[in-house]
């Protein structure tokens, strides 16, 4: 039901029953390597080019969810799933192979907590059983698409990010065990102005401060109600920013409380500048590190608010500014 100006509350508390994580080197080479189901030693993948690539590690991510729910993929009634390719293709290509009706997303990097958000209601009013929501990067897909290709090895500021090359899916359903979906802030478009495509964290902060704002204003609780607040693909810069707004705002989350996928995912002597980025980001954070930390009793509630900049690369050569957008999940153990 819809709670305040911009949340929902599923009453039914829809089941994430089973969910997986596929990255590639680089991310084999992170923090969370232990949480992914499946890391890649080459960013080919076996394929021919970058594009085909990220396909393959979407439509594993999914093979790998349905397996671990024990089902097949014809139990799938609705795929929905988004990425940073033009017309989201490796979404596309994927729910091409699976073969189940698409619901086709773009939120750029909020597209991971878009499709859960919206498979949950799917679920919660009793439209579908078994909904599986994903979405999917790749370093060097993204980089061609949206800066240089890697063999032009131009340098970056310490203010860009890494995208990270990996895929994130999350089988939904009305009943078994697992992590439930209990509701869904839904974000607006903030544009603040700025226009630096290697500056996203910074362009995305206070998209991400508005979504929280809403979510704890409409659901009338406070921060201390979650054991991690973790943003989407912020990185560094990103997430120091958004906790000043907070601050300003009257908002103070513990330090202990608020993170960022794009920090968590990569060690600090890795070279990725201010940190991850990506629809994967926050897709395999979320998918593979909190859901396999609940799932062990660490943690009880979380909050992931996926980022996303709305930006393309022809806004950008038109001289346009970046808009922006958060969307929020939360998750509970039973």
């Amino acid at each position: 039901m819809l709670k305040g100006h911009q949340s929902w509350v599923f009453d039914s508390k829809p089941v994430i029953i089973s969910s997986s994580a596929v990255g590639g080197p680089f991310e084999a080479q992170g923090n969370l390597a232990d949480d992914f189901d499946i890391l890649h030693d080459n960013i080919w993948l076996g394929q021919d080019s970058y594009e085909k690539a990220e396909k393959k590690l979407l439509e594993q991510s999914c093979e790998k969810t349905i397996q671990k729910a024990g089902l097949k993929k014809e139990d799938i009634q609705f795929f929905l799933s988004g990425d940073l390719m033009n017309q989201i293709i490796s979404s596309s290509f994927a729910a091409r192979t699976l073969g189940a009706p698409f619901l086709g997303i773009f939120g750029a990097c909020s597209s991971a907590m878009q499709g859960l958000a919206l498979g949950s209601l799917l679920i919660d009013s009793k439209a579908a059983n078994y909904v599986l929501a994903g979405a999917s990067s790749h370093n060097a897909s993204a980089e061609k698409q949206f800066r240089y290709p890697t063999e032009y090895g131009s340098q970056k500021p310490p203010t860009a990010q890494w995208t990270v090359t990996g895929a994130g899916t999350g089988l939904l359903s009305n009943k078994g065990e697992g992590p439930r979906v209990t509701s869904a802030t839904i974000g607006k478009v903030i544009d603040m102005g700025l226009s630096d495509p290697f500056n996203m964290g910074a362009a995305m902060a206070p998209a991400a401060v508005d979504t929280i704002q809403a979510h704890f204003r409409d659901l009338n609780i406070d921060p201390s109600y979650y054991d991690i607040i973790a943003t989407g693909d912020l990185g560094k810069i990103g997430h120091t920013i958004a906790g000043d707004l907070l601050i300003k705002h009257g908002l103070k989350i513990p330090s202990n409380i608020f993170t960022d996928c794009g920090i968590m995912i990569y060690k600090k002597d890795q070279p990725v500048m201010a940190g991850g980025s990506g629809c994967g980001c926050s897709a395999t954070v979320t998918y593979g590190h909190f859901l396999n930390r609940m799932k062990k009793g660490e943690l009880k509630r979380i909050l992931i608010i996926a980022t996303g900049a709305l930006l393309s690369p022809i806004s950008y050569q038109q001289k346009e500014s970046i808009p922006c957008i958060a969307h929020a999940v939360s998750i509970e153990m039973a």
